[in-house]
């Protein structure tokens, strides 16, 4: 049996293409060995021919690939590989009339799961229409994919033969959506020798008609007349109408409030969550981080990006009665009492919630532990996940064991994972320490999954959030040390959120060591999301390209630099700059009017507790004991916890130490000696200002500006391209990137690609000489919003500078001349979400605060009690809650049907 390979394309000089696949002659996959396609002038089509064994059916896997050898590149077709089915005893040519699947299309992001699991799902095959190769010499197989056709219509073909309807809108050809999200028929052609005209179109089944026909000129179908032949026509997308547009909600599960919950939102509580989506025309609910960051047992476990266990669920999102009934008449009573006081609070009370929860879960355990340990389901379960879930019950047990989750304060023998499978098994002696967190996670799985398929059945698409990093205690770090650097930290460099940087306090990757078995830890955790996820922002993906490194002696991130980076060489700064002194820019340029301008009055005595004189010009250097941050802190905590009615004055005085430790203008590469970096806004710094005039404009505009704007674009760029894509491509998840901030300008090049969506908040545009950004100028692959966790929310951030506000008011919302009013009044607020509801934007997506915030009657009274994060406080307690419960807002019919309205009237 002959394959013949088809492929219109036109090519650069220097360009060629083959086809690699799964048959020896297509290569094995080898790309070296790939069978060479050639060009045949007359038709504009790259062919070529193969033999098959006829004996029997079979099935072939391949793939176009661009060979470049101007650079000796080469570039595979989008999309995943083609697969064909063939058999000789049926036909003697199998003709594959292909076109080339571009890369970094925007119609590429239909096919994602967002699309293909939940808006545009099919949980009901149609019938196959039957085909017509047996009795047929020639037939053609129309197949298209597209997965944006609503549930309840078909694609069909229309067109001048007479099999296709003849123009008949009546007539049409339907195609069954069997191999969803492509759609095939086969016909055979009433005058297979004349060319045929073309289009798909939308089918009605209950109609039994045409309702709409695809744009653009008609496809054209070439004649042919060899007999026994079948002709693959595998054409290329759907010419829609228009882009496809929606909305979503993002609120975090803890902040969810329903009448069942006890005393934090719960997984069950997202189907209230979904219902509402729909009921407003959303097709979105975006959550933050839900893994396990249970490392003190205190409130400050509630920031939601330190999880203990990047695979491991939040216990505090169990729903209890879900479970089981609790089968001690007390216990339920002292339960339901507990979910009355903590319903009742206006706020997350970590710390209460978590005792709860756990002293149940444990009641709930004993009660249930043999039928939970014989559970077919289970088992199943543990088999699919013991990979991460061993390791994390025993770190887990471990850690309330030894009182800490800092695995290097726990006995030497624990200090490895080793004796992991000998502390979970059943029959050890304290196996209940660890069988607890088996019971807690299966559980929680087992309701996470009930609410994604919900949302799923719903048409609505559940979006999960990657934190950039890991927490330091965690069960990663502690069985895989080698894949992250332990003695650094990340963070951000300094932005709107925070002037003086963010440190995270997170591990940085080791990317050296992850690309050694392919990015396998990273393909492990985004397909441990994808069990829960269609859709997933990447926080921080700015960390892909590279991440603000900050030393372990910094508290702050000012003395941070990118890593990997490519710092200066002495030699280049003393070309650049003139000069090069390392006491004079290396170290902190402290001198008696900088302690009187920071210190006041308290400038002698602070000199004679913490520092000492320098010798020349005046110079003054911090005592050896607080000459970095992480002293200084250690320091002034023993002083607060010694006198804690001074907390406050400590931490002034803590601050301005950290401030002159920040004052250096460059910062010594850790892994290069003689190598610096200048120090991020060194511009901004007492040292600075205390150059000379010309070492100011040499040191400025000759080597910072280069340094952080011009020097690694390319190499940056590189890096993108090389750790992104196994992160990208290891599902089929439509991915969003949080790409504020300091954004090298090969970001968006790269994200465009990737087909990664970006990021397009209002009040931090990504062009710098812009105020505020406007919807209207976002890219189609992006999402648009007022707004995220990190900021005030809209009401809190408008009454916050009324200069800013009534810029905004005029310049943004066109309000020339008129006085913004005093509080984000309720139609200030439609203006901004409709205006965000027009952009061209693929996702317009709102935290649920500024969407209730039209409503006089549902908004919050008090805006600042809003806000889910505050990032320039690095120990912020996350307890924000919603203050009313979804019940009642579900039955809000009035507001939600406004809003359905605003939402629909935009077109998404």
């Amino acid at each position: 049996m002959i394959l013949r390979f088809s492929l219109p394309f036109r090519t650069a000089w220097g360009q060629r293409l083959m086809v690699c696949g799964s048959e020896p002659s297509l290569g094995h996959w080898n790309p070296d060995q790939a069978l060479p396609l050639r060009y045949h002038p007359d038709s504009g089509r790259w062919m070529h021919e193969i033999s098959v064994p006829d004996d029997q059916p079979g099935t072939i896997a391949y793939k176009y690939v661009l060979v470049d050898e101007r650079d000796n590149s080469r570039q595979q077709e989008w999309g995943p590989n083609r697969t064909v089915a063939y058999d000789g005893r049926q036909f003697s040519q199998l003709v594959l009339e292909d076109f080339w699947r571009a890369p970094a299309e925007p119609e590429n992001e239909l096919f994602t799961a967002a699309f293909t699991r939940a808006l545009f799902r099919r949980p009901a095959k149609t019938n196959t229409p039957a085909s017509t190769a047996r009795i047929a010499d020639s037939v053609v197989r129309f197949q298209l994919e597209a997965p944006r056709v609503e549930l309840g219509q078909q694609l069909c073909v229309l067109g001048s033969d007479a099999a296709l309807g003849a123009w008949d809108g009546r007539k049409a050809l339907v195609l069954t959506d069997s191999a969803y999200p492509t759609w095939t028929a086969e016909v055979a052609l009433e005058q297979p020798e004349l060319a045929v005209r073309y289009k798909y179109g939308i089918w009605d089944p209950q109609e039994k008609k045409l309702v709409q026909l695809e744009a653009g000129d008609d496809r054209v179908l070439e004649p042919f007349t060899e007999r026994r032949t079948l002709r693959l026509r595998a054409d290329d997308k759907f010419r829609y109408l228009s882009t496809w547009r929606g909305a979503g909600v993002a609120l975090p599960v803890f902040a969810l409030r329903s009448n069942r919950g006890l005393g934090v939102g719960e997984f069950p509580d997202l189907k209230l969550l979904v219902d509402w989506a729909v009921s407003t025309g959303m097709k979105l609910v975006q959550i933050l981080p839900i893994n396990d960051t249970v490392a003190t047992h205190t409130w400050v476990d509630s920031y939601p990006y330190a999880a203990i266990s990047v695979f491991a669920l939040h216990p505090q999102y169990l729903h209890l009665d879900a479970v089981a009934p609790l089968q001690d008449a007390a216990a339920q009573q002292e339960m339901e009492t507990l979910r009355q006081q903590l319903n009742s609070l206006d706020f997350v009370d970590y710390e209460p919630v978590m005792q709860a929860k756990w002293k149940y879960i444990k009641q709930l355990y004993q009660q249930e532990k043999a039928a939970f340990l014989a559970d077919p389901e289970f088992q199943a379960y543990y088999q699919e996940q013991r990979a991460w879930l061993k390791p994390y019950a025993a770190f887990s047990g471990l850690r309330d064991r030894f009182n800490t989750a800092d695995f290097q304060q726990w006995p030497e023998e624990y200090r490895t994972p080793a004796l992991v499978d000998q502390l979970t098994q059943e029959n050890a002696p304290d196996f209940d320490d660890f069988g607890v967190h088996f019971f807690t996670q299966f559980h929680l799985d087992k309701q996470l999954r009930e609410a994604v398929e919900y949302a799923r059945q719903h048409g609505v698409v559940l979006k999960g959030d990657l934190p950039i990093g890991i927490y330091r205690h965690s069960v990663d770090a502690w069985t895989q040390p080698e894949l992250y650097h332990m003695h650094q930290q990340a963070g951000a460099p300094p932005d709107d959120f925070s002037t003086t940087g963010q440190n995270w306090r997170f591990p940085t990757y080791n990317w050296e060591r992850m690309a050694e078995d392919g990015y396998a830890w990273w393909k492990q955790r985004m397909g441990q999301l994808a069990r829960y996820f269609d859709a997933l922002r990447i926080d921080h993906i700015l960390g892909f390209f590279r991440i603000w490194e900050i030393p372990e002696h910094s508290v702050e991130g000012l003395l941070g630099h990118f890593s990997p980076a490519l710092p200066l060489s002495q030699q280049e700064i003393q070309q650049r700059l003139g000069w090069f002194d390392y006491s004079r820019l290396c170290e902190p340029h402290i001198r008696w009017h900088t302690l009187q301008r920071i210190f006041h009055g308290q400038a002698q005595a602070v000199f004679d507790e913490f520092m000492e004189d320098a010798g020349a010009h005046g110079a003054i250097r911090l005592r050896e004991h607080v000459r970095t941050q992480r002293q200084v802190e250690a320091v002034f905590q023993e002083k607060t916890t010694a006198d804690p009615t001074n907390a406050d004055h400590y931490k002034w005085l803590r601050t301005g130490l950290y401030q002159l430790i920040n004052d250096v203008l460059f910062v010594p590469d850790d892994l290069q000696p003689g190598h610096y970096h200048p120090r991020i806004t060194l511009n901004k710094s007492n040292s600075f200002a205390e150059l000379d005039e010309e070492s100011r404009w040499r040191l400025y505009d000759g080597i910072y500006v280069d340094f952080f704007y011009h020097r690694h674009e390319g190499f940056w760029r590189e890096q993108g391209l090389v750790k992104l894509p196994p992160v990208r491509y290891a599902t089929d998840m439509l991915i969003c990137g949080e790409d504020l901030g300091m954004v090298p300008e090969s970001v968006p090049g790269v994200m465009k690609a990737l087909g990664i969506l970006g990021l397009n908040i209002q009040r931090m545009p990504s062009n710098p000489n812009t105020e505020f950004g406007h919807p209207n100028d976002a890219p189609y692959l992006s999402v648009v919003s007022p707004g995220s966790h990190d900021m005030s929310t809209l009401r809190g951030w408008w009454e916050e500078d009324r200069q800013i506000t009534q810029r905004f008011f005029e310049t943004i919302l066109g309000h020339h001349g008129e006085q913004a009013p005093y509080y984000c009044e309720a139609p200030v607020v439609r203006e901004i979400v409709t205006q965000h509801l027009h952009s061209p934007a693929m996702w317009a997506i709102f935290p649920l605060q500024d969407l209730l915030a039209m409503s006089p009657e549902l908004r919050r009274t008090n805006p600042q009690d809003e806000q889910i994060n505050v990032p320039a406080n690095p120990q912020h307690f996350w307890k924000y809650r919603m203050h009313l419960p979804l019940e009642e807002l579900n039955y809000n019919f009035v507001f939600n049907n406004e809003l359905k309205v605003i939402v629909e009237g935009s077109g998404r």
